[in-house]
């Protein structure tokens, strides 16, 4: 069988928890391919991978190899060729005292902690590596790993399926058609409450979502409002942040790059903007991506943007800009 070496962080977690077994049972790569589990946590949790270590082995899937549990990122990394990188310091969380609410004091926090982590995949992953960001804030975090990874041949990522997919699942309830049927879901810029899930480039059998909805105010009010403060909405519903969505997300993100993407389909995922939709470069943005038959990775071009998409694209923009402004000292 071929092997395969993946990389998670936070890996003792709700998210982790849902996500590791995805990995190991042959469903992500393929029922030919021996996946061999590298799982981070930070020193004082990674006993807690034992257990978590325990109950892998006891699902018996054929192609589940070697599992191991390291604090040492450095360590964790070598040869990887994906790593998925979903611990990171959450809003709210009391550090020395101090309750962690500010935006740029979040990202400064998690600034070190994907300094490092880049560092170590650039330097010890696979020279093609894929690497796939789930904590937040994502695009950023994402981008200060990418920077620091300092290795161009590497694809670095922030998750946006889990918005796209909660786009998909609001537009089959009002339209009562199957998730399935949907394509083209793009989730322009920001992993937050600025992202934009595009309902006029979506579509059901080549026609349009936005026209097949014909109502702009469920559109601009209900669906957008719902779409971007969905996670806050499972937070106080459950009490927790999303664990069982997000891992299916990072699980379909490294699904989609494993296979062509069909014709008048993509998926969502923030990459390093490159110009297209005159996005200001050196930014991660969530853009329309494909996957080429040649395993690359590209933004879908020549997609039509109204204006109101372009307002609420600005918006995502300035947001992404001023993060990047805020870790300008550890970029």
């Amino acid at each position: 069988m071929k092997e395969i070496n993946v990389l998670v962080t936070g890996a003792a977690g709700q998210i982790g928890y849902a996500l590791l077994p995805r990995l190991a049972s042959g469903e992500t790569f393929g029922s030919d391919v021996l996946v061999n589990l590298r799982l981070v946590e930070i020193p004082q949790v990674v006993e807690k991978l034992t257990g978590t270590i325990m109950e892998l082995e006891d699902c018996g899937f054929n192609t589940l190899g070697k599992v191991e549990a390291f604090s040492d990122i450095y360590e964790a990394s070598k040869d990887v060729d994906w790593a998925l990188l979903v611990g990171s310091i959450p809003r709210g969380i009391t550090i020395n005292g101090k309750k962690i609410e500010e935006r740029g004091d979040l990202l400064k926090i998690n600034g070190g902690i994907f300094t490092d982590q880049g560092k170590a995949i650039g330097e010890n992953g696979k020279k093609d590596a894929k690497i796939l960001v789930v904590g937040n804030p994502a695009n950023t975090n994402a981008l200060i790993g990418m920077i620091h990874a300092n290795n161009s041949n590497q694809t670095w990522m922030a998750m946006t399926a889990l918005d796209a997919n909660r786009a998909k699942a609001q537009v089959a309830i009002k339209l009562n058609v199957a998730i399935s049927e949907i394509n083209q879901m793009i989730i322009w810029g920001n992993h937050s409450p600025t992202m934009y899930p595009d309902l006029e480039n979506a579509n059901i059998n080549g026609k349009s979502v936005a026209s097949l909805i014909n109502d702009n105010d469920w559109i601009k009010n209900d669906f957008l409002e719902t779409v971007q403060q969905r996670g806050k909405a499972i937070i106080d519903a459950r009490g927790a942040s999303s664990a069982a969505s997000a891992a299916n997300a990072a699980i379909e993100t490294v699904k989609a790059t494993l296979s062509p993407t069909e014709d008048g389909d993509c998926f969502s995922a923030a990459v390093i903007s490159d110009g297209s939709y005159d996005i200001p470069k050196g930014i991660i943005y969530g853009f329309p991506l494909k996957t080429t038959t040649d395993g690359k990775i590209q933004i879908i071009q020549g997609l039509e943007i109204n204006s109101y998409a372009k307002e609420k694209l600005e918006i995502t923009t300035k947001e992404l800009l001023e993060e990047k402004e805020a870790i300008s000292e550890i970029i």
